[in-house]
């Protein structure tokens, strides 16, 4: 095989890797999640997933690539060839994202030029559902909105040229230029959030700590929930990125900093967001509660309405609070995109630009159907699905295929090789029982409600395509690439000439 490209330096990959891991959801989920589940209390949960969840795994996916020296597919399948498949339930898990994603940072585009004017008017919650021509069904596709066509092009542009350029040159580039810009920018936010009247309101509700929420099963399991919703792992982002580590990275210290930076984010990005809905809150009369949401209510009908009622500089802090969105987008787009093509080029032997050009195209293609009137539906259900059956499921597979059908010690060994600390048995402990058993329990509960209840509002024929139509089709795809025949060596990893660098 051809050599791979590797990280220019540990600072690139970290600094990749945090830019996968800080995207939209640790700016618009967290801190809605933690102030529904314990508020304060939540951070208990929180921690102890991290600890016996986030690290553990972070640390497994970045042994794991360093070692086999392959994206998931391949890392899977140098592990045993039966493991294969689950390489690319991954990577189809990763191609399904990168195709709703980008209708997100689409959306975060536009609202960067509504900012100037505050265009959303009086009504942000109307206009966005005008903006976005919403049908009343995800089966009515109402056609593409021409609004939507030039951001569109422009983030596929961006994208594409970040990708064609390659690890190297291409996304650490990439991320060097965007985590310190969003850093800035949501510093601004959050000075400016907390120096507003009503801000402590904010801020008490989503850290005043409700101890008996603890007492309640779906906390803990929400908190491993974020986790894993949070780190991008278990859906071949981090296996893909750490193939591409020199063999004497310190992978164990490199997961510690990872987390520890994404985690601290995110408790940042909350103090801004709830100072800002707690000054909304006073301004209107009501409880925090009534104004506080998540996803995409928060950041494009509930947020334009808190930067409208702003007492001055509404139009800066409207481009700090949606150019943060757009720089935590694009570093998780492209990281996102790595997995999938790492997959094509590790396993086919094609060039960058070749495996680039495969996975782009489709994607491209797929990616019209969210920016159709019935787009935002069809997100919301596929986000759902593939976020709470599909992630689950592959981190359950994963951790007990690791566990359970290969020596964990081995790679224990290979982990600690290089790294300033060494991790003990515990690390074995928390992935083949802890992880194991919250993980199950979080599919099984999940699975049991989309079955039983369906999803939201949707009428059972929208689930039943977009939502499990997407599991049955990311299972057929990853069955049909793992099926086909791939270059000679590409599972030996004897046979894989890759650039060593000291």
């Amino acid at each position: 095989m051809k050599d791979r490209d590797q990280w220019n330096s540990k600072v690139g990959f970290l600094l990749a890797a945090i830019g996968s891991a800080v995207g939209l959801g640790n700016i618009w989920r967290f801190p809605y999640v933690a102030a529904t589940n314990g508020g304060g209390a939540f951070l208990l949960p929180y921690f102890f997933a991290i600890i016996t969840a986030g690290i553990p795994i972070l640390i497994l996916e970045y042994t794991m690539g360093k070692t086999f020296r392959g994206g998931a597919p391949v890392t899977w399948a140098r592990m045993n060839r039966r493991f294969e498949w689950l390489g690319w339930f991954q990577v189809m898990i990763a191609f399904i994202i990168a195709v709703y994603y980008f209708a997100i940072v689409v959306w975060v585009v536009s609202y960067i030029g509504f900012s100037f004017t505050q265009a959303w008017g009086a009504d942000p919650s109307s206009f966005f559902v005008e903006y976005l021509g919403l049908t009343d069904s995800a089966l009515n596709l109402g056609g593409i909105q021409t609004s939507l066509i030039i951001p569109f092009v422009i983030i596929w542009a961006i994208a594409a040229f970040i990708m064609y350029k390659g690890v190297s040159k291409g996304i650490e580039k990439a991320c060097k230029i965007c985590l310190p810009i969003l850093f800035v920018l949501m510093l601004v936010l959050v000075i400016r959030g907390v120096t507003l009247p009503g801000a402590v309101d904010g801020l008490e509700y989503m850290f005043k700590p409700d101890w008996n929420a603890l007492k309640d099963p779906s906390v803990w399991v929400a908190a491993y929930g974020q986790i894993f919703f949070s780190l991008s792992i278990a859906f071949a982002i981090m296996l893909a990125y750490s193939s591409y580590l020199p063999k004497k990275t310190d992978v164990v210290n490199s997961a510690f900093i990872t987390a520890t930076a994404n985690h601290g984010f995110e408790l940042f990005a909350g103090i801004g967001v709830f100072s800002i809905m707690g000054y909304m809150a006073m301004m209107q009369g009501v409880p925090v509660s009534e104004v506080a949401g998540a996803g995409i209510g928060l950041a494009f009908m509930t947020f334009p309405t808190a930067i409208s009622a702003l007492p001055a500089l509404n139009a800066l802090f409207g481009i700090c609070f949606f150019g943060a969105l757009f720089t935590a987008g694009i570093t998780s787009l492209i990281s996102i995109l790595q997995a999938v093509v790492s997959g094509f080029h590790d396993k086919f032997e094609m060039s960058h630009k070749k495996a680039v050009t495969v996975v782009m195209v489709p994607a491209f293609l797929l990616s019209f159907l969210f920016i159709t009137g019935a787009g935002m539906n069809i997100l919301d259900i596929v986000d759902a699905f593939i976020n709470n059956i599909g992630i689950a499921s592959a981190g359950v597979i994963e951790v007990i295929l690791v566990t359970r059908f290969f020596n964990p010690e081995k790679l224990r060994q290979e982990a600690n090789e290089f790294s300033n600390f060494s991790i003990g048995r515990w690390w074995v402990f928390s992935l083949r029982i802890v992880t194991t058993v919250v993980l199950g329990i979080m599919l099984f509960l999940n699975t049991k409600d989309y079955l039983y209840n369906g999803y939201g509002e949707y009428a059972s024929a929208d689930v039943n395509v977009f939502g499990w139509g997407t599991i049955l089709f990311v299972i057929v795809i990853a069955d049909a690439l793992t099926t086909m025949k791939g270059k000679d060596g590409y599972r030996d990893l004897d046979k894989i000439a890759y650039k060593e660098v000291n």
